[in-house]
């Protein structure tokens, strides 16, 4: 048979990455579902569906006059045991002389500083009952504990809420930072512990429809394998600052778990897939293919790392394998190019 015109690639050596992917969930850092303290009629809604929220934002108020009227009755019971302690304070002090002199018995002025001791104490419960009834008074203003976005509102006003309900006002969901959530195996422990060491370790996520990827750290690698499944749990932290993570979101994760220092490497479509695995058509010095079964660590950004099976500076064919068999004769007619590395082609011209 004729010879097969071919391209042809030579295998590189090149620091190559330690590269994972997964799929991971996001997850919020912070989500608050809002329920209100107090029980009455919600008067208003300061925020719509959706909104992106601030720290201590107003965002519901419910009828305040109950609380207010707990309020002024509970101010009104302080006064009066005001009252009543600085009457008991005067007639301590107006009878110690008397007292001191024999003309008042000692019960009788007993008597007056007991009246003094418990009138004092009421005031201090007075006091108590008015904090108490400004802080159920500063309930009837529902304000966001923390900054992000809320979801739907639930309840809308006119309905008369209950404290601490069931059914929520609206839950908040913290969107910048954000955490995404992952599982590795567990035979690459070792990996992510060496990796992250010293520095925290880079993670980045690809969102399906956003161009770039999403750059973050590593924050959290749990403490057990999971015995069932063979995984180790992740936590990665994102700053998420153009909002284009969302709680509950599927992504892929990529992790860097160091480098391989020269790898060798090939393009991944010169590696062919046979029934007995990856292989390469290798082109021996005599312009003649040989099939070389290999092994395929990883593919980087459409390289092909080989562990096993090819050696540095041996040249591959990288085009027209459909019609190249074992032992077939070769006639290179150019040279591949891969990874912004120059390839070179086989040696010597074609038969």
């Amino acid at each position: 048979m004729p010879p097969v015109p071919v391209t042809v690639v030579k295998a590189a050596t090149r620091d190559m990455p330690v590269l994972v992917n997964v799929v991971g969930r996001v997850e919020a850092i912070n989500s608050v579902a809002v329920k209100s303290l107090v029980e009455g009629q919600l008067l208003q809604s300061f925020v719509k569906d959706g909104d992106d929220i601030a720290v201590n934002q107003l965002l519901f108020r419910i009828d305040p006059r109950p609380a207010e009227a707990a309020l002024h009755q509970a101010e009104a019971a302080q006064a009066k045991d005001q009252a009543t302690l600085q009457q008991a304070r005067s007639q301590v002090k107006r009878y110690e002389g008397i007292a001191a002199k024999g003309y008042l018995s000692a019960d009788q002025m007993e008597q007056y500083r007991t009246n003094l001791t418990a009138a004092a104490a009421a005031v201090k419960v007075d006091q108590a009952n008015v904090a108490a009834a400004k802080v159920t008074l500063g309930y009837t203003e529902i304000r966001s504990p923390l900054a992000g976005r809320i979801g739907r509102i639930l309840i809308q006003p006119g309905n008369v809420v209950k404290a601490n309900d069931t059914n929520a006002l609206v839950v908040i969901n913290q969107i910048a930072p954000i955490y995404v959530n992952f599982a590795l195996p567990g035979s690459l422990l070792g990996r992510v512990l060496v990796a992250q060491k010293d520095v925290p370790l880079d993670a980045s996520v690809t969102i399906a429809g956003v161009a770039r990827p999403v750059d973050g750290k590593v924050a959290f690698v749990d403490n057990a394998v999971d015995s069932t499944t063979g995984t180790v749990k992740l936590r990665a932290e994102f700053g998420n600052s153009e909002h284009v993570l969302w709680p509950g979101q599927l992504v892929s994760v990529s992790l860097t778990l160091g480098h391989d220092q020269n790898a060798v490497v090939l393009p991944d479509h010169a590696v062919q897939n046979g029934p007995d695995g990856a292989y390469v058509f290798v082109v021996k010095p005599d312009q003649r293919a040989e099939q070389r079964s290999v092994t395929v660590a990883r593919t980087v950004e459409g390289q092909a790392v080989i562990e096993k099976g090819l050696a540095a500076g041996e040249t591959v064919v990288l085009d027209g394998q459909s019609r190249v068999e074992n032992n077939a004769s070769l006639k290179v007619t150019g040279a591949g190019s891969g990874s912004g590395t120059e390839a070179a082609s086989a040696a010597g011209p074609g038969p």
